[in-house]
């Protein structure tokens, strides 16, 4: 059995370092060297993230209009893009890793995702 310890609360408090650090540290750390969409879509999947953040429905999102589900299915969608992302975009090094890892970070917190208690209810209910 998984340890699914990342609530919503949880999860929603990482969102935003999250998102600034996609878009600080493809410049910081110099990515693009292989190939330059490997800056580019970090920084666009970070602008996406803050985006989608302050559209979620949890308690940091401003405008609370898009579910917290619709919010776990992009980042399983970004987690999955970004592992895959070197192989697809030929990206080499450090390049590779970034994704690499941030690919598998996201997909981690997912998968340690503790379910909300109207998420059990109505999945009992079925």
């Amino acid at each position: 059995m998984t340890p699914r310890f990342i609530s919503k609360r949880i999860h929603a408090y990482l969102d935003y370092p999250v998102a600034i650090s996609l878009m600080v540290l493809p410049k910081v750390l110099g990515l693009g060297e292989s190939n330059p969409l490997a800056m580019w879509l970090a920084t666009v999947t970070g602008i996406a993230a803050l985006i989608l953040t302050i559209f979620t429905n949890h308690h940091l999102g401003v405008i609370r209009v898009l579910p917290y589900s619709f919010h776990l299915a992009v980042d399983a969608i970004v987690g999955i893009t970004f592992v895959l992302s070197p192989f697809i975009f030929k990206f080499q090094g450090i390049d590779a890793w970034y994704y690499w890892l941030n690919g598998a970070v996201v997909m981690l917190v997912i998968s340690l995702h503790k379910p909300e208690a109207e998420e059990i209810a109505a999945t009992n209910a079925a």
